[in-house]
Parts: C-alpha cells; sequence; structure tokens
C-alpha cells in the first residue's frame, strides 16, 4: 500500500485486549510487525475472526488482522509465515537498535500522518521502559507525525513546543522528560509544573486534569511524554 495515512507498529510485548484498542488495529490502513509479533497478530486475529480457540497451527488467510509489513531478522517466524508472507519482510540484522526501533524506521519512510504502537509494554519491564523512552526519540525524527503507544491501560503521547491535550474533568495525567534544561507552565492541571526539573521520572507524575483540557508550554523544543491512563 503507497502512503498509509495510518499505521500501527505491533510490539511483541503484550498483545491488547480492549475493544478500543483492537479498533485500531481494524482502522489501520497498515499494520507492521517487530518480527514474531506477526505470530501474535496471526493467532488472536483468528480467535478474534473464529470466536473460538486457535487450533492447531495458524490457518493462514483466516485471520481477522494480516501484517502490511514485517521488520526483523525472522529468526524466530515459522517456516509458512516467512514464505506467505515473503513480499512484505523487511530483513535488518545489527543489535544497534531493537526491533520497534527498526520498524519504525521503515514505516517513516511511508510518510504516515499517525502511527499507533501496540504491543509496546507488558511482560518485560526493561523492554517497555526501553520503548517507552525511544518514543521521545520517534518524536524528534519525525515530528510532522502523531506517534503514540497505546495499551489497555493508557496511552502515552509525544509531544514537543506547546500542545493541548483534551482530558476529562479528574483524569489522571503524568508527564516525562528527558532533558534537564526543559521547563514548562501547565493551564488546565490541579498541581503547577513552575519549578520541576525533569531530572528523574517521577518528577512530574501523578497530576490530575481539571477540566476538558490541559495545555503544556515548554522553555525549548525538546520532546516530552504524556501518560493518559484509562
Amino acid at each position: 500500500m503507497s502512503n498509509p495515512k495510518t499505521i500501527v507498529i505491533l510490539a511483541a510485548g503484550e498483545f491488547p485486549r480492549k475493544a478500543s484498542v483492537l479498533r485500531l488495529l481494524d482502522e489501520a490502513d497498515m499494520i507492521a510487525c517487530c518480527d514474531s509479533a506477526a505470530v501474535k497478530l496471526l493467532e488472536q486475529g483468528r480467535r478474534s475472526f473464529s470466536s473460538g480457540e486457535l487450533e492447531e497451527g495458524l490457518h493462514l488467510g483466516e485471520s481477522r488482522w494480516e501484517p502490511g509489513l514485517i521488520v526483523g531478522d525472522m529468526d524466530s517466524l515459522p517456516l509458512d509465515i516467512r514464505e506467505h508472507y515473503a513480499d512484505r519482510m523487511v530483513f535488518c540484522h545489527g543489535q544497534d537498535d531493537n526491533d520497534l526501533t527498526k520498524t519504525f524506521h521503515e514505516v517513516i519512510k511511508l510518510s504516515p500522518d499517525v502511527i499507533h504502537i501496540l504491543g509496546a509494554t507488558g511482560l518485560r519491564e526493561d523492554h517497555a521502559l526501553a520503548n517507552i523512552s525511544l518514543l521521545a526519540d520517534y518524536q524528534r525524527e519525525a515530528p510532522q507525525c502523531q506517534i503514540d503507544i497505546v495499551s489497555d491501560y493508557g496511552r502515552f503521547v509525544a509531544a514537543s513546543g506547546q500542545h493541548t491535550f483534551a482530558s476529562e474533568p479528574g483524569q489522571e495525567v503524568s508527564i516525562f522528560a528527558f532533558d534537564h534544561s526543559l521547563h514548562m507552565t501547565a493551564a488546565g492541571l490541579q498541581y503547577p509544573l513552575d519549578g520541576v526539573v525533569f531530572d528523574t521520572l517521577w518528577k512530574a507524575s501523578l497530576n490530575v486534569a481539571t477540566g476538558t483540557s490541559f495545555t503544556l508550554s515548554p522553555n525549548n523544543d525538546s520532546a516530552y511524554l504524556v501518560y493518559l491512563p484509562r
């Protein structure tokens, strides 16, 4: 597919279960899988498609979702998947980047407007922390693209500069940044951010939205992350 507007990147962490998150897979113009995440996509897609338990094998062609792109070294993919989707595979070797970053670099070549990353958390806390921190790097690389990490539990949004976020009164909000020189003010949050130094991850966590939106105004263009739990 040329120029997909909305791409879902599926990593190999916890596969979502909530209907609102699964809908992102349904509505995506393309699903790009990080190597073995293609197996999960097909397995879960067949369960959803058949409303029954997965039988022996993956039953290619009977899945609710199919990968439009598979990125990685493919060592962990079964032979039948490698053969069936051979025209959609991008082989990436090397240890300098993880599979999520390799996949991101491939999909950003397609100039999408929106990238939703699913399966980036769960199962391994070290992988989850690394993937979340990478979201800030992705925003710097593709500032024209809306990029987030979505799970059953909430959503991480990458941003830079002044930005207004939709919210609900009383909704919890956490803000994370990786630049010690970054300072910001906030309108629409219960606790002020003036004077917060982003030298540890907890510094601007556990705030509360007071209305239907809040605005963050940083002093520079460094990337930061906003977490909105469900």
